[in-house]
């Protein structure tokens, strides 16, 4: 099965973005996305030494991966050979070619055999598929029994908090990624409405229910950011 219209349209909008990806993100989320990221790879037990880095994008969580612990190698899978490109530029300057490896590839038909893996991470990965159980269900295949899953998302603030959420997504999002570049103001233009639609097809609540389902236990979710953020971690049952 060939990937979903959303999830080539995903590819499209990013594709082309690889090698100012993190810069602008970084910009972009006011600095939060290092920390969102940070706070994803603490969640990965330090003996965990076989990981897989799914959606891998330009490769920063495999480097952070690598990096919090020096016996570790990772796998990293994404569907964009141009985010690929710029991830494995950036695996080298990094001088960590030896420990990261990085695939092309989709989460749906992950290349690893049952509980082949320690610990396994996703990043922005769930609003992009057209069956989020039966990807987490495959992203929990390739993991050991007593190993760690765990994830990062855009989050929808609540309270006082969603209507500035509302405000930047709307209007200074689009308006800032305008200045950086056409691309940066459609990706801009685009997250918010697809942030918002993945919660209201799938609320959190819901999303831990999924995990739950696929096998994943002792299911913990944290907010960061006034909930700009999510990262959410289990164990494989």
């Amino acid at each position: 099965m060939g990937a979903s219209t959303r999830t080539e349209h995903a590819r499209e909008l990013f594709a082309p973005l690889g090698p100012t990806y993190d810069r602008y993100a970084r910009l972009l989320s006011f600095g939060q996305d290092p920390r969102w990221r940070a706070f994803l790879v603490s969640r990965i037990p330090h003996e965990a030494t076989r990981v897989a880095d799914i959606a891998s994008g330009t490769a920063a969580v495999s480097i952070a991966l690598a990096r919090a612990s020096p016996q570790r190698t990772v796998v990293g899978i994404d569907q964009s050979a141009e985010m690929l490109a710029a991830g494995r530029a950036r695996v080298e300057r990094a001088g960590l070619g030896d420990r990261i490896e990085l695939r092309e590839g989709r989460a749906e038909v992950l290349p690893f055999a049952d509980a082949e893996l320690d610990a396994l991470t996703f990043t922005y990965l769930l609003r992009y598929v057209d069956d989020p159980a039966a990807t987490l269900r495959e992203l929990a295949r390739v993991v050991k029994p007593g190993g760690t899953v765990a994830m990062q998302e855009f989050g929808l603030p609540r309270g006082i908090w969603r209507p500035l959420w509302e405000l930047y997504v709307r209007v200074g999002l689009p308006l800032a990624g305008k200045v950086v570049s056409p691309g940066w103001h459609e990706v801009g233009s685009f997250l918010g409405p697809s942030i918002r639609g993945f919660y209201e097809r799938l609320p959190l609540d819901e999303q831990l229910d999924l995990w739950r389902d696929a096998g994943i236990t002792d299911v913990r979710c944290r907010r960061l950011s006034v909930g700009g953020g999510v990262v959410v971690w289990g164990t494989r049952a």
